[in-house]
């Protein structure tokens, strides 16, 4: 008797050559949405981070254009209110003093301003008598020079003020930068680096 082929009437025999093309398909369907679709949704997550970063460096120059524009208008404004007010040096009453003496009591005066505007000083560097100042260069130890660089934190309005009270200032003085930018935390707040020059007669 001839031995019977079940292998030809198996059902499970003639379902796994479909079940292998369909898992053939799905894996190289998964494959190429791996090898495509993925690195495409990574350049889209890199293009939108890079997106959001020029857009935040966009926003910031904008923010620091909007304070220097108010400084210009600041400082315009406390020029055009102070046109023609005659200035003379400071002099003190004592003779023969050095220039850290004969300028300390000129910048007490400006403390003063400082503290009654409501202006926070985050540092004050000084620089006596700087070689590169023309009173210095050219009036032949005639003057004291104390040039100032400040950093301080105040509002539009405190500084505002402030700058007018430098302009009223009885005392010649030069104020020989101005640089505002917004405080991040709060843009109503500003960061403030001031150049101060202060100058003494001497006796």
């Amino acid at each position: 008797m001839a031995q019977e082929n079940t292998n030809t009437n198996d059902p499970m025999n003639v379902l796994k050559l479909p079940i292998i093309i369909l898992a053939a398909c799905i894996f190289i369907s998964l494959f190429l949405f791996i090898s495509n679709v993925v690195p495409a949704l990574q350049n889209l997550s890199t293009a939108k981070n890079d997106y959001k970063a020029k857009f935040d460096e966009y926003t910031t120059k904008v923010e620091q254009l909007d304070a220097q524009k108010k400084a210009a208008e600041t400082v315009q404004e406390t020029t055009a209110s102070t046109s023609g007010i005659e200035k003379g040096f400071y002099k003190p009453v004592e003779s023969g003093a050095d220039s850290e003496a004969l300028i300390a009591a000129e910048f007490n005066e400006i403390l003063d301003l400082i503290t009654s505007n409501s202006i926070k000083t985050r540092a004050v560097k000084y620089d006596y008598d700087p070689a590169d100042d023309n009173f210095v260069k050219g009036a032949q130890g005639k003057y004291s020079v104390c040039k100032l660089d400040m950093q301080m934190i105040a509002s539009y309005n405190n500084f505002k003020n402030f700058m007018k009270d430098l302009y009223k200032h009885e005392h010649y003085l030069d104020i020989a930068k101005v640089e505002i930018r917004p405080y991040n935390k709060n843009k109503n707040i500003i960061l403030i680096d001031l150049q101060l020059k202060l100058y003494a007669e001497k006796v």
